[in-house]
C-alpha cells in the first residue's frame, strides 16, 4: 500500500504571490511584461473547505500512472463526496493508501494506477474508511 503522512492545514499564513493572469505562452514566446497582472493567495486558490483540508504526502509507486509519484504531496478534502472514479485516500486495517476508487452495486474496489500492483477489493471483514477526496497534487520538479 502507499503509505501517507498527514498534516492539517493552517489559514494563519497569508503569502500574496505575483501572477501573470493572462497566460505564460507554451508555444513561441511571447514579449517580456514589466509586471505582473496581480497577485495570488494559494490558500484561498486550492483551499476551498478549510476546516476539513488536510495535506498528505505521497509514499509509493502504486498511482504513479495518474500524475502521483513519490514525494507528491496531496491536498485532500475531507467534505466531499466519494463518487465512482475520484481517486481518494482511504484507511483501511491501520493504513492510508491512496487510490482511485471503483464502486459496483454493495463492492467498492481500490484501483492502483500502476500494472505492478493489484486492486484491492473492500470486504466487510477490512476496517475501511474513504478519508477524503485528492483535489490537487504538488508537486516539485
Amino acid at each position: 500500500m502507499t503509505n501517507l503522512t498527514i498534516h492539517k492545514i493552517s489559514e494563519k499564513t497569508k503569502l500574496k504571490l505575483p501572477i501573470v493572469e493572462n497566460g505564460i505562452s507554451a508555444g513561441f514566446p511571447s514579449p517580456a511584461e514589466d509586471f505582473f497582472d496581480s497577485v495570488i493567495d494559494l490558500n484561498k486558490e486550492l483551499i476551498k473547505n478549510p476546516d476539513a483540508t488536510f495535506f498528505g504526502r505521497v509514499r509509493g509507486y502504486s498511482m504513479k500512472n495518474a500524475g502521483l509519484n513519490d514525494g507528491d504531496l496531496l491536498i485532500i478534502d475531507k467534505s466531499l463526496e466519494p463518487t465512482n472514479g475520484k481517486i481518494a485516500v482511504c484507511f483501511i486495517d491501520g493504513e492510508f493508501t491512496v487510490k482511485r476508487i471503483k464502486i459496483e452495486k454493495n463492492i467498492c474496489w481500490l484501483i492502483p494506477e500502476n500494472d505492478d500492483y493489484k486492486p484491492i477489493k473492500v470486504t466487510p471483514d477490512n476496517d475501511f474508511l474513504i478519508w477524503g477526496i485528492v483535489t490537487t497534487v504538488i508537486k516539485i520538479l
